[in-house]
């Protein structure tokens, strides 16, 4: 069976993700590269695993996490549907079962708040891990000054993390902000959307979907 492991060894993948990421830069978005995409494969398969699926199911989440942002090297604008149809081919050249693409690329496919929608276990694991993403390192705009209101919210962001309860109700995305960076309202400014796609992919796993800013339950 196709791994993880195995798909981050391969120079190929490694180039378009590569690729992809310089095309982003380029255009002035934060980081989109291997840092990402890992930490998106490691969360979608962790809170997976944490939630009692079996373990190809939280792999398939890892796999997805992986290659979920390979469309950005075509465009940026509908980049989960160029991304779902370059995984496919990737993925079927390697021989993999059609059930397991199928769930990848259905993933891939709907990991983006403009069209997504989270329609299976990996694809709900897939958009919490994506849209949980928000961190300072992300920011590549080295000039405060010049810094638009996408750079101060990551910028403002020194720690996130996705929490599950111990009775596995409750996933608490956590965020410690900086505020003289960005404000509280300028999070939700920019990340609503992405917050509301995260409380209905939680509510596709059974649980309730809470977000807090330095310490503070705000939604």
């Amino acid at each position: 069976m196709i791994t993880f492991d195995e798909l981050r060894r391969r120079e190929d993948i490694r180039t378009y993700i590569t690729r992809a990421d310089e095309s982003l830069e380029a255009l002035g978005f934060t980081e989109h590269s291997f840092a990402h995409v890992t930490r998106v494969a490691v969360e979608a398969g962790r809170l997976l695993s944490e939630l009692g699926f079996s373990e190809r199911t939280a792999e398939l989440a890892r796999i997805a996490g992986y290659l979920h942002d390979i469309g950005n090297l075509v465009n940026r604008i509908e980049h989960s549907q160029s991304g779902a149809v370059m995984a496919f081919r990737i993925l079927d050249r390697l021989d993999m079962d059609a059930a397991e693409i199928a769930t990848v690329v259905t993933a891939i496919g709907n990991h983006d708040e403009g069209t997504g929608v989270p329609v299976n276990e990996v694809s709900a694991a897939l958009i919490l891990a994506d849209k949980s993403d928000v961190r300072r390192t992300r920011v590549r705009n080295h000039d405060l000054t010049t810094f638009d209101i996408h750079d101060r919210v990551n910028y403002s962001v020194e720690k996130s993390s996705l929490e599950l309860s111990e009775d596995k109700t409750t996933l608490a995305l956590r965020l410690t902000v900086d505020t003289q960076y960005g404000s509280v309202m300028e999070y939700f400014e920019v990340f609503m959307e992405r917050m509301l796609l995260c409380r209905r992919a939680a509510e596709k796993l059974g649980v309730k979907f809470t977000l807090f800013i330095n310490d503070q339950c705000v939604m």
